[in-house]
């Protein structure tokens, strides 16, 4: 008997989600469904493909090399069915991916226009604060921020963001405020952890080089570190797309502006190089181009 796309996405599904409960929410099925189904698939090729515990599922070798090749099967269908929704002009499933601080400060915020504008397109929205592999997440476009290092991808340039020393005003009237780098030894201090990269401030320390600083209090988002901030929990090195707001209002106020260097974060959208630039995609990258207020001006090409 020849193996269905159905046993295919089951298989990935309980992969992706580490759970046949989970598993089958994503696909709308019942657990003993998934069960069966991933049973009758290994029924089907005569061999194991997970081994199951009382606390995880793990694939088996041949389970591996299996779901590899199926992986491939199923971006190629979504590729076939994405193009022809692209010759109907029916944008069809848009998936984006990004920080949760970005979606939350500037795709959601465009959404309601977007919608309105291309009202078949059916969009998912999903955040990761860290790198994920599109591929395996079935992710068609995600906003990454600061240097591209996966050379699989295609980027396009959207912008970038001025990083800005910042706390609130309670903080700074409690605390003191900052007249000179030096005097950020004596504050408490607000950062990402690990890697230590994030934790480099756009101001100068004792050799002139940028500031790397150790965090008293850590966070791995950087909407964390902003409702601390305005807590009045410290200082925290935020990016202006999430913070412009805040800033405006009088809620967050710049440390040492006058000391700060020009750093900026490059924003760009992703995606895989073989996935055709569908209509879905460029909808919304264009979009988000010309609309989020940091957006450079001449976004409109794409970079391979």
């Amino acid at each position: 008997m020849k193996t269905t796309l159905d046993e295919m996405q089951a298989l990935a599904a309980v992969v992706d989600t580490g759970a046949l409960s989970r598993a089958a929410d994503q696909l709308g099925m019942t657990v003993s469904a998934v069960s069966r189904t991933l049973a009758r698939l290994e029924h089907k090729l005569g061999t194991t493909l997970m081994r199951r515990t009382t606390r995880r599922l793990e694939l088996t070798e041949e389970g591996a090399a299996f779901l590899a090749r199926a992986r491939a099967i199923l971006a190629s269908v979504d590729a076939a069915e994405e193009d022809m929704a692209a010759r109907r002009e029916r944008p069809g499933r848009l998936r984006v991916d990004a920080a949760s601080p970005f979606m939350l400060h500037v795709v959601v915020p465009l959404v309601a226009g977007y919608r309105a504008r291309y009202p078949e397109v059916t969009l998912e929205l999903h955040s990761h604060d860290g790198l994920i592999d599109l591929l395996e997440h079935r992710v068609d476009v995600a906003i990454r921020i600061g240097r591209l290092r996966d050379s699989t991808l295609h980027a396009r340039p959207l912008g970038s963001s001025a990083l800005r020393l910042l706390a609130s005003p309670a903080y700074l009237a409690a605390a003191g405020t900052p007249r000179r780098v030096a005097d950020l030894a004596r504050h408490a201090l607000l950062g990402f952890t690990p890697p230590s990269s994030l934790n480099e401030w756009p101001v100068a320390d004792a050799e002139g080089q940028p500031l790397h600083v150790a965090p008293a209090l850590a966070a791995s988002s950087g909407e964390t570190l902003r409702q601390l901030a305005l807590e009045g929990a410290g200082i925290a090195c935020l990016a202006d797309f999430l913070t412009a707001r805040d800033i405006a209002e009088g809620r967050l106020v710049p440390v040492l502006p006058r000391l700060t260097r020009d750093v900026r974060q490059a924003v760009q959208a992703v995606y895989y190089r073989n996935t055709p630039l569908t209509a879905r995609i460029a909808s919304f990258i264009d979009h988000l181009a010309g609309h989020w207020p940091g957006a450079n001006p001449g976004t409109g090409g794409s970079s391979k």
